[in-house]
């Protein structure tokens, strides 16, 4: 019963994310003007915690940037009009959902979702002029957002691809964030970085705790900037696997919007 209920559900996902395309998704003239975050980084921000019906929900007054550049109302998956991402079945609950939920109920303005993420992606493919363009594609959807809003935020939750080099990954990271805001022509634009799971699903002595110490500090090398903890968080499958589950994309998604309230205090 639950396999076939999974199979349901799975079904739904795919069918439902299949016709939000660029002939059938409910687009809309934003006024007043969105408050815009990108979010993008690697599988924990495209979504690996499992969909259920009750996440399924139309968010009120969030929208998310859809595949012809457009705002629709936003529903799960939120990594699914990415263009970067891995086949639409991986794309599953995100903190995005959370985040949403809890910055419009704390500010009552309307949020855009500009979600651009890529499972498995290392930080070297998202530094400005990487063949893979990542970054390219990130900003050009921004560009394309901005018309409907301002972006107020980047939400960046990556790293388990680099786990095993923390001071190359802070210098990489340090880098990535200047382009970034140069190119936005936003010296300020807040940066906020997750750490990665706490359980050791390594092959590192170190397991993800020198990660996490550098990450937690990124404050310290790059202004305007904060972490999130990813304390008592549980994972997905078991502690061989780096991904959040369902419930601890929920908090960690809280925990985004809670960093990003308090920079504006």
């Amino acid at each position: 019963m639950k396999y076939l209920f999974t199979l349901l559900l799975l079904s739904f996902i795919v069918q439902h994310a299949s016709s939000q395309t660029s002939t059938g998704a409910k687009t809309f003239d934003p006024i007043p003007s969105l408050d815009l975050f990108l979010c993008i980084g690697q599988s924990n921000m495209a979504g690996r915690g499992t969909l259920h019906v009750g996440l399924m929900d139309t968010l009120k007054l969030v929208y998310l940037l859809n595949d012809i550049c457009q705002f629709e109302q936003a529903v799960n998956p939120l990594n699914k009009y990415s263009t970067i991402r891995k086949e639409i079945a991986m794309q599953q609950l995100s903190p995005c959902y959370s985040f949403a939920k809890e910055m419009v109920k704390e500010t009552g303005k309307p949020v855009g979702l500009i979600v651009n993420a890529r499972g498995g992606s290392s930080i070297k493919e998202w530094m400005k002029g990487a063949k893979e363009n990542y970054y390219g594609e990130a900003l050009k959807r921004v560009h394309a957002a901005t018309k409907y809003g301002q972006i107020k935020a980047i939400l960046w939750h990556q790293g388990e691809a680099d786990i095993c080099c923390p001071e190359e990954y802070r210098k990489i990271l340090t880098q990535f964030v200047k382009d970034l805001r140069e190119d936005l022509k936003n010296p300020t634009l807040f940066f906020v970085a997750g750490e990665v799971s706490r359980w050791d699903w390594t092959r590192n002595k170190e397991g993800t705790s020198h990660f996490n110490q550098m990450i937690s500090s990124i404050s310290s090398f790059i202004p305007y900037s904060a972490c999130v903890s990813s304390i008592g968080l549980t994972p997905l499958k078991d502690e061989s696997d780096p991904h959040f589950d369902a419930e601890s994309q929920l908090i960690l998604g809280k925990r985004y919007a809670n960093k990003i309230l308090n920079s504006c205090k």
